[in-house]
């Protein structure tokens, strides 16, 4: 059933929209979209304005969504997985056609620059395409029999109905991972959005729609996130639980859970450090600072909230990356040349805003920025913290905002204690020319992955993933799909 006909304003954003088709204010359950007269508002964090709204379904839905997903199971995972592939693969293509389409969503909901928004949607795409090929590689093994007579196999089965919960920074992406992974393994999903970034989920699966996926395969269900999560968790037909958030929702989702012995796939949070050493390429220091500090304006999971820089150069490198920081161009998504957009809500200004007060009281410099932005209220502007003491806020907490935290460490000792004095293990970056050190460094740093020398590390063919509280599992790559899977292992007599 195609979606919902819209009529818009030509005056706002949304009728630049090339496929009105794509600005959906429906939840999808079992192949039909659902409304109801209790909705959620939606709103642009650039301005505030409502956007939209979409349904404010509750548990009695997710469970038809449950059902619908149950009922369409055995059907799906009958699929040869050729035939599953090639739904997927038709899927990545409607969505790299409407690449411009999905960016504006993206940008008008999230709030991110239009250019970031774009290659957010390349990288989505990319999910869909990796695990349509993986679909087919599900293969049945052999295991050398220790017994006589006996034929021993290995093979990989789905799970069943599994419930994806994905968050409002990267909409398309995280959407994407998680569900195509899925769907190729030959699960059936039932996928709760970020109320407050729910159009990107919601037009994902309209092309989904387009491209095939029969009814029930792939649910979205919109409205409040406790009831409908916390209804995923109890069923005992979902099967697996694939969340990216914070930790603190995490450890909640895996309390639920555990009644009814599920299968988590967490990608949760994050507070990286990123250690600069005085051999290091000062320009290209800085230019990995920037970008893996400010990249979505500083709201990841990925982002280096805390950067340490080797005393020989401590200050040089402040000098150049205050430079840097002060010429950052702040405003809405879809201005040309903007590199920092609002901030997601209120809260998220606000908490960034004591975390900066907090390390000014205990003793920080600020070398750049500090406080709210006069493009509007969600805006902050791009800051620059010296000398910010271990026990600030800012060093303990996870920051999702533009605000750099920066000190000097002595030594690589020094940089791999207060590195991995955190319950945080997602990523690590680490800046030096001495090959030795970095192997050294990767060895002893506690984080499931490792940048060095560059910032961007992450793509459909590698698991992402963290260690301690950042998570559990591993998204992307064969290890993403098999995630979904249980292994089963038959022993034939062959006597």
């Amino acid at each position: 059933m195609s979606a919902l006909a819209v009529t818009f304003d030509r005056s706002r954003p949304l009728s630049q929209l090339r496929d009105a088709g794509l600005f959906i204010e429906a939840a999808l359950i079992d192949g039909r979209w659902v409304t109801t007269d209790a909705t959620v508002a939606v709103h642009d964090p650039a301005n505030r304005e409502k956007l939209g709204a979409v349904p404010a379904l509750g548990a009695a839905a997710t469970s038809r969504a449950i059902d619908a997903a149950a009922a369409a199971f055995p059907a799906w995972r009958a699929l040869l997985p050729r035939e599953r592939a090639d739904i997927l693969m038709r899927w990545h293509g409607l969505i790299l056609a409407a690449r411009e389409d999905l960016a504006l969503l993206m940008t008008l909901e999230q709030g991110k620059p239009l250019t970031e928004a774009r290659g957010e949607i390349d990288y989505a795409a990319s999910f869909v395409a990796f695990y349509a090929e993986e679909a087919t590689r599900l293969n049945v093994e052999t295991v050398t029999s220790h017994l006589p007579d006996a034929q021993m196999t290995l093979s990989r089965v789905p799970l069943g109905v599994v419930g994806l919960v994905t968050p409002w920074n990267f909409p398309a992406a995280m959407l994407t991972r998680k569900a195509a992974a899925a769907l190729a393994a030959g699960c059936t999903a039932v996928a709760h959005p970020s109320s407050e970034t729910p159009f990107s989920a919601l037009a994902l699966a309209e092309l989904a729609q387009r491209a095939g996926m029969p009814a029930g395969v792939f649910n979205v269900v919109t409205g409040d996130a406790a009831t409908i999560v916390g209804r995923l968790c109890e069923d005992e037909r979902v099967r697996a639980m694939s969340f990216t958030g914070s930790t603190e929702i995490g450890r909640l989702i895996a309390a639920r859970s555990a009644p009814t012995v599920k299968r988590l796939i967490m990608e949760l949070g994050g507070h990286a450090p990123l250690m600069v050493f005085a051999d290091a390429d000062l320009g290209k220091a800085v230019d990995i600072a920037m970008d893996a500090k400010f990249a979505t304006s500083g709201q990841e999971c990925l982002a280096a909230n805390r950067i340490y820089v080797e005393r020989p150069i401590y200050e040089t490198f402040l000098a150049a990356y205050a430079d840097r920081i002060a010429a950052l161009k702040v405003g809405p998504g879809l201005q040309p040349e903007v590199e920092i957009g609002p901030l997601m809500h209120e809260r998220a200004v606000e908490k960034v805003d004591a975390q900066v007060s907090d390390a000014l009281a205990r003793g920080a410099r600020r070398l750049a920025g500090g406080g709210p932005h006069p493009a509007g209220p969600h805006f902050y502007r791009p800051t620059l913290l010296a000398d910010v003491p271990d026990d600030a806020l800012i060093m303990r907490e996870e920051t999702f905002g533009p605000v750099a935290a920066v000190v000097s460490f002595d030594g690589e000792d020094e940089g791999i204690t207060r590195a991995n004095a955190t319950e945080y293990g997602l990523v690590a970056y680490l800046v030096t020319r001495d090959a030795a050190r970095v192997a050294r460094m990767s060895a002893a740093l506690e984080y499931g992955m490792v940048a060095v020398n560059r910032v961007q590390i992450t793509g459909a063919p590698i698991p992402f993933g963290g260690v301690k509280q950042s998570g559990l599992g591993r998204e992307g790559s064969r290890l993403g799909l098999e995630a979904f899977t249980d292994l089963k292992y038959v022993c034939l007599d062959m006597a």
